[in-house]
């Protein structure tokens, strides 16, 4: 089995700034995202969460954020509220050809969201 992590750590007040910008919610999230967020009643930790998420999943692809765009990158939420990942356009075409399984996690304190990323393939 081969295995390969990604993690990333973010301050919530500097993602409740950055998504005051239309241009910044659109440059990195997707469209459930942005659905789900405003569901929620729209709280920064949701979003910081889906941010750090996807850069964990780069570094767990290997390839940093290059080769595909942000909200080609979906992080859901199953019944539980597991988060799971979803992926469209060259995101979703890299990790066909990677043959890697991605599961996430997700924490926060008051101030720092955390995401973590395992890629596995068997």
């Amino acid at each position: 089995m081969q295995l390969r992590t990604g993690v990333d750590m973010l301050e919530i007040s500097r993602m409740a700034r950055s998504i005051q910008n239309p241009r910044f919610l659109r440059h990195c999230f997707s469209e459930e995202e942005q659905r789900e967020f405003l569901r929620r009643g729209g709280p920064p930790n949701f979003l910081a969460g889906c941010f750090c998420v996807k850069e964990a999943f780069s570094k767990a692809l290997g390839t940093g954020v290059r080769g595909f765009a942000l909200p080609e990158v979906s992080v859901l939420r199953d019944k539980l509220g597991k988060p799971t990942l979803a992926f469209t356009g060259n995101a979703e075409r890299l990790v066909l050809e990677s043959g890697l399984s991605f599961d996430a996690s997700i924490t926060h304190t008051k101030e720092y969201v955390l995401g973590f990323v395992v890629a596995y393939r068997e």
